[in-house]
C-alpha cells in the first residue's frame, strides 16, 4: 500500500426493491472535506490517465461495472517512492479508494458493460491544482 493510501470496504445493503451502497460519512477515514461530487464512465478496454492533483484528495467508489486504479508515487520524500499500486473496484469488491494528493492516478474500463465511479472530492474542480501525463510518460504494462 501506497503511503497516505487508504482502501476502505463499503457496506451494501440488501432490499428486495434494490440495493443500497454506501460511498462515505463525514465520520469516516479519508474524509477530508466535501468540495464536489462527480460521476465519471471509462469504456471496456480504455484507460484514463494519468492525472495527479495537488490539492484535492479523491475519495472513489465503483458502484456500476468494474474499474482497475493504477497509483503511482513519485514523492520523493515518501517512503513508497517509485512504487505502483492496483486495485480494481466493483459492486463485487466494493470499497472505496482514498487517494491523496501528489500521487499519479490512472484507471481502466475492465467490465464489459458500462463502468462508472463516483468521485466524493475534498475540493470543487480547479484545473489549475492538477498536472496530466500521457501513459506513455509512466511506465506501466497495462
Amino acid at each position: 500500500m501506497l503511503d497516505g493510501l487508504i482502501i476502505t470496504h463499503l457496506k451494501q445493503i440488501s432490499h428486495p426493491k434494490g440495493n443500497i451502497f454506501h460511498a462515505m460519512k463525514s465520520s469516516d477515514v479519508g474524509y477530508s472535506g466535501f468540495g464536489e461530487a462527480y460521476f465519471s464512465e471509462v469504456y471496456f478496454g480504455e484507460v484514463k490517465g494519468w492525472k495527479k492533483h495537488t490539492k484535492m484528495v479523491l475519495n472513489l467508489v465503483v458502484p456500476v461495472g468494474k474499474i482497475k486504479f493504477v497509483v503511482y508515487d513519485d514523492r520523493t520524500e515518501s517512503s513508497t517512492y517509485g512504487q505502483f499500486y492496483q486495485t480494481e473496484l466493483s459492486a463485487d469488491n466494493y470499497c472505496r479508494l482514498t487517494v491523496p494528493q501528489g500521487v499519479w492516478l490512472a484507471f481502466q474500463g475492465t467490465g464489459e458493460l458500462r463502468n462508472l465511479l463516483l468521485n466524493l472530492a475534498s475540493i470543487p474542480h480547479d484545473p489549475n491544482e492538477s498536472e496530466v501525463k500521457s501513459l506513455n510518460d509512466i511506465k506501466f504494462e497495462w
